[in-house]
């Protein structure tokens, strides 16, 4: 178990690291921003299609015009899933009506587990504009390509597994642009601007 962890906790890292490269790379605001990245960097919000909690078809055509968080997880995490989408549920019921100007996605990267029953079950705990999605292997990574981000079956002991898998939370504009990471262990006043540059952004 603190091999795993250590791998876990290695990975997070990683991507912290990566999410403040990007974040300076792709700024949310100023300028003409573009998803498109020079050379060597990661594409981020291409195209997906996963089906929600609720049993509706999403996808990035469907998403178009407005902007989005996504986030990915899975709802056997012991920690930083829970956490986050708590994190998240907080800092959208202190904005009030502006986390309505965005949507929130919370990716699932274990659909072998993660049934729509599931995380139906699993999203009553959050707030309810938090929308969980799900789709079958191919779809997940094809969803986990699009986003550029990454996730890993880890096995554990007695036949279990774990998922070791991205961290961030990825900001998409309303032109479907990356807009940059959200990592929750920054200021709460940070995360909040944010949100709200993010709401106020639409497409030109």
């Amino acid at each position: 178990m603190n091999r795993v962890r250590m791998f876990r906790y290695g990975v997070w890292a990683a991507v912290v690291v990566l999410g403040g490269f990007l974040i300076v790379s792709t700024p949310l605001s100023g300028g003409n921003p573009s998803n498109k990245t020079s050379s060597g960097t990661a594409k981020v919000g291409g195209p997906f299609s996963l089906m929600s909690h609720t049993g509706k078809r999403v996808d990035n055509q469907s998403l178009a015009g407005r902007p989005y968080l996504a986030f990915f997880g899975f709802t056997y995490c012991p920690d930083i899933c829970p956490t986050t989408l708590f994190e998240l549920t907080d800092l959208m019921a202190e904005l009030g009506p502006v986390a309505d100007a965005f949507e929130v996605l919370f990716i699932s990267v274990d659909p072998k587990r993660d049934t729509q029953q599931a995380l139906s079950r699993y999203m009553t705990s959050f707030d309810n504009r938090i929308t969980a999605l799900r789709g079958s292997a191919d779809e997940t990574n094809a969803a986990l390509k699009a986003f550029s981000a990454y996730a890993a079956k880890v096995p554990l002991e007695g036949g279990e597994y774990t998922m070791d898998h991205t961290a961030g939370v990825f900001l998409i504009r309303a032109d479907g642009g990356f807009g940059g990471m959200m990592d929750m262990h920054e200021p709460r006043e940070t995360r909040l601007e944010k949100l709200r540059r993010l709401a106020r952004i639409t497409s030109s």
